[in-house]
């Protein structure tokens, strides 16, 4: 058959990809738990492989790259087929609406506009295209569009960012850090006096004003907290193996000796990192 043809053509590019994707779908004699799945089951899935992405790339794992982006562009591809199903629109669709996207939101490169324009300037004219965008989408509220499934963290630095650009700001890092005490003092008030839902939601309000400090500092607090993140697994697995050389585990250890040896890891570290920098 043709299509088997297809999906075993391993020059076929794109096609070869929406006809697997086709043929797992396919109610007769595709797979079942991918027949099973709907957009709500997959969305998870897709946010997670866009994490790996970002995860390779921080490792620099370049040949694990080329599989995660596979990865991701395979999660594209099973909505598509879904909508096509549904018949809201197909793979197709989606790259002509994504290369008019391109043409449009880029007129210095594809139009009659110069491109000796500042990075300040490109990155103005660029936030009036999509406000555009989102007018002619009856999105007329300052945040709207500011999509609601992002990490929580990163929300917070978005919403934050589109309300800046109104003037609902504070005019300094400094009054942030202000907010932030104000804040803390109210989460130790919660901690002692509040119920637990009370005690969630000013500890929200803190996270939230970091979100804003971030901003401010012109850090991206979710990248940012990527960085700590891994910087504590470094550490944490070097306190492992420290633990591990003398014939022991975690649960053998105790705070005391653990924090002694996150000190040397954390010593180590920073004498390695001032070694690469001289």
């Amino acid at each position: 058959m043709p299509e088997t043809n297809l999906i075993h053509n391993e020059t076929a590019g794109i096609e070869r990809l929406l006809e697997i994707m086709r043929r797992l779908r396919d109610p007769k004699g595709g797979c079942p738990w991918d027949i099973e799945q709907d957009f709500a089951s997959i969305a998870p899935y897709t946010i997670e492989e866009a994490y790996e992405v970002s995860d390779a790339i921080e490792r620099e794992a370049w040949d694990e790259l080329k599989g995660e982006l596979g990865d991701l562009l395979f999660q594209s591809v099973f909505h598509a087929q879904m909508a096509a199903e549904a018949g809201h629109f197909t793979f197709q669709d989606v790259v002509t609406t994504m290369s008019n996207k391109m043409v449009s939101r880029h007129p210095h490169v594809f139009g009659d506009e110069s491109r000796e324009k500042s990075a300040d300037q490109q990155t103005a004219d660029w936030e009036a295209i999509k406000a555009a965008e989102r007018a002619d989408k009856a999105q007329q509220g300052t945040l709207d569009g500011v999509a609601v499934g992002l990490p929580a963290l990163l929300r917070a630095y978005k919403l934050q960012k589109r309300a800046a650009r109104v003037g609902f700001d504070w005019p300094s890092a400094a009054n942030v850090i202000d907010k932030i005490a104000e804040e803390s003092a109210e989460l130790v008030e919660a901690r002692d006096s509040l119920s637990q839902a009370e005690v969630e939601e000013e500890f929200g309000d803190l996270m939230f004003v970091m979100a804003n400090l971030g901003r401010h500092l012109g850090v991206e607090p979710e990248a940012a907290l990527r960085a700590a993140n891994a910087k504590f697994t470094r550490r944490f697995e070097g306190v492992e193996a420290k633990l591990a050389a003398r014939g022991k585990r975690p649960e053998d250890s105790d705070l005391a000796e653990m924090d002694a040896l996150w000190d040397e890891v954390k010593a180590e570290s920073r004498a390695a990192n001032r070694t690469c920098d001289s």
